[in-house]
């Protein structure tokens, strides 16, 4: 898990541009939105790499290696870039109503929704209410 702010790459009167990525081939990029206390994910891919951008709201993002290791987390805000690499376990709380991208690499995208997804047998967070995992 890393988490980084954006840098900016370009500004003048009309306003900014930051580059959420740049120069990575993707194969999709998908929004998603989460109420508060929602948790989302509790998986990990063996191929994909994924990236969580914060629109809006607040989260926890969770993640550990699959094979072991520490959990750590960290609150992201909006503007936030979390990505999960293959073999990453990771989970999403949110902490408000929240709106993020979820960008990715790999076989996980469009109809193959589920083939790169592998669910933990014990969640990194449990949920407090029934929610489908991201």
């Amino acid at each position: 898990m890393k988490i980084s702010r954006l840098k900016l790459a370009f500004k003048d009167a009309r306003g900014s541009i930051r580059d959420i990525l740049d120069n990575v081939p993707l194969n999709s990029i998908a929004i998603l939105s989460s109420k508060k206390g929602v948790v989302r994910g509790n998986h990990y891919h063996k191929k994909t790499v994924q990236w969580l951008y914060l629109l809006q709201g607040r989260v926890r993002y969770v993640a550990r290696p699959v094979k072991g290791g520490p959990r750590r987390q960290a609150i992201m805000k909006p503007g936030d870039l979390a990505v999960s690499p293959p073999g990453e376990a990771h989970t999403v709380v949110a902490l408000e109503d929240s709106e993020f991208l979820a960008i990715s690499r790999g076989p996980r995208h469009g109809v193959n929704y589920e083939a790169d997804t592998y669910r933990l047998e014990a969640p990194l967070v449990k949920s407090p209410k029934t929610s489908r995992a991201a």
